[in-house]
């Protein structure tokens, strides 16, 4: 984790209850300035509660969360912050560009600016020919472009995106990765929740996973040798005590036959792996690491039973 003073956003401890039910039970991560964050987990898994205190749209039964370095919800922080919720709803009656100047002078944007931004960000997001159109008349896959812009018309240090790529098509869903990445070549903060894991491992430098309001796991995807690795071998001569020894680097190994597979967590463990084997007399003819995806990781943590 980066100094406090790197932090964009900060929670300790943050719990929330509805009447008998603990919706986010014990809530501690720390999201660094200019980073891709994907906040992960299963169906309630507490990940739109979480995401409405950081907002300051729902109270902390208890805890503390800090958005740019101010308790959530602090009014002059929230001017700097992005939202698109995943269930937005926009006064379809408005054309785009009339949509962006609403919210742009919400949020404090002058109107000279605004003359630029907004058919800037509608020429992003791919929306120029339909620039005339009322919103009643949008797609869901262009309401989910236009609602990108809303969020980015102040353009904010810190921006939240709930399911961005919702009823986007894969050529929608490349825009979004790219104008993602142009707010954090910027300087932003993207905070990403999305239950299209493939997308998520393209775009995230860091992500967590959540259950019951609590973080299970971590990965930085920018790191190379400390990521989990899923190892075919394929050998004869494989006894009992060549597979216990593997418990070492491995909580389940398989065994069929002359094949062998399982997980370990860094890849700078494949050396000492592919030696115990030897030294334990298995004639290793094929010893294949491959990079474990983040849909294999959610379901070795979450468990296959369990859905996002």
């Amino acid at each position: 984790m980066s100094h406090e003073d790197d932090c964009a956003i900060r929670t300790q401890n943050l719990r929330k209850v509805f009447g008998d039910k603990v919706a986010v039970r014990d809530l501690t991560l720390t999201v660094r300035q200019g980073e891709i964050f994907g906040f992960l987990g299963p169906n309630g898994a507490g990940k739109s509660t979480s995401i409405k205190m950081l907002l300051g749209l729902a109270k902390p039964t208890s805890g503390e969360a800090w958005v740019l370095g101010a308790p959530s919800g602090d009014v002059e922080i929230r001017r700097r912050i992005g939202f698109l919720p995943e269930n937005f709803r926009f006064y379809e009656w408005l054309t785009p560009a009339e949509l962006l100047h609403l919210h742009g002078r919400l949020s404090g944007v002058s109107a000279s600016k605004l003359s630029e931004r907004v058919p800037a960000l509608i020429d992003m997001v791919g929306l120029t020919p339909h620039i005339d159109k009322r919103l009643q008349n949008f797609s869901k896959g262009m309401l989910q472009r236009i609602g990108l812009a809303q969020a980015l018309i102040h353009e904010p240090d810190v921006i939240f995106l709930d399911e961005p790529t919702s009823g986007l098509d894969p050529l929608g869903r490349r825009m979004v990765r790219d104008i993602i990445r142009v707010q954090r070549d910027r300087g932003a903060t993207v905070f990403l929740n999305s239950h299209i894991l493939s997308e998520i491992e393209i775009t995230c430098d860091q992500v967590v996973f959540i259950r019951e309001g609590e973080v299970v796991t971590s990965r930085d995807m920018r790191a190379q040798q400390e990521e989990a690795v899923r190892v075919e071998v394929r050998a004869r001569k494989i006894s009992p005590e060549c597979v216990s020894g593997l418990a070492r680097w491995s909580a389940s190994v398989q065994v069929d036959e002359e094949r062998l597979t399982f997980t370990t967590e860094s890849r700078e463990a494949l050396p000492d792996i592919l030696r115990h084997l030897i030294a334990a007399g298995a004639d290793v003819y094929q010893f294949t690491p491959q990079r474990m995806s983040l849909e294999e990781l959610f379901m070795n943590v979450m468990g296959e039973d369990r859905g996002l």
